[in-house]
């Protein structure tokens, strides 16, 4: 079947902020996106603006790009910058109980967040016509953020070994490739894998202003693990 891969390029227009880490009282944004939370910024899949349950839907929301035949990765930094913000808040106990309370003592948190104008790459595989959106919004802030790409139609698949050295979600690729080699990359909900050693099917592509790109195939979302290949 044929795929179009999409080399999509993020510039981010507002500070990012996810907290990815979360050390203490400071909350760190990795210079890594995942591919679940682009698939909601793309526009692909929906939450709901308000909810009663803080339980995540990601299987109910993910599986059904499957069906439509579109996969999306996790975006790699390419030109990362980073800002130290702290921020303050007060106790709002006296909100709570109508009665005099001790001094009211400020405390205090820092975000990591990532500056405007960097950049991130993330490819998006699909096997009908898709048209990226030109503007998305990422993170916690919703920052607006600028994305231009390139199609690659009809890209030849290759089998052997292969290293790839593009971020990937373990879950999406154990099914179809073995995995001898990789990074680890702790990052929820699900943790990433890179620089992975793979054996499998896979594109390699030819990406302007690139070294060659090596990608997994035949990647799908994925929630349970099967038996792999032989």
């Amino acid at each position: 079947m044929a795929r179009t891969v999409y080399a999509c390029d993020l510039e981010l227009h507002d500070m990012l902020y996810f907290a990815s880490r979360e050390m203490g009282r400071l909350y760190e944004t990795e210079r890594v996106i995942h591919n679940y939370a682009l698939c909601y910024a793309l526009g692909l899949v929906n939450s709901p603006y308000f909810t009663r349950q803080q339980t995540p839907t990601y299987r109910r929301d993910l599986e059904g790009l499957n069906e439509r035949g579109i996969y999306v990765t996790p975006a790699a930094g390419v030109e990362i910058d980073f800002s130290l913000n702290t921020w303050k808040y007060a106790s709002n106990h006296y909100h709570v109980k109508m009665e005099k309370t001790q001094t009211n003592t400020p405390s205090f948190g820092r975000a990591k967040e990532i500056t405007p104008e960097s950049r991130f790459r993330f490819y998006i595989i699909s096997e009908n016509d898709y048209d990226p959106p030109r503007w998305i919004r990422l993170g916690k802030w919703l920052s607006k953020t600028l994305l231009t790409y390139q199609a690659i139609e009809s890209p030849p698949i290759h089998r052997g070994e292969y290293v790839t050295r593009h971020p990937l979600n373990p879950l999406d690729v154990v099914n179809t490739n073995s995995i001898a080699l990789c990074d680890l990359l702790n990052l929820p909900p699900v943790s990433l894998i890179d620089n992975a050693h793979l054996t499998g099917d896979y594109f390699k592509l030819a990406v302007e202003g690139q070294k060659e790109v090596l990608l997994p195939a035949r990647m799908t979302f994925n929630f349970r693990i099967e038996k792999g290949p032989d």
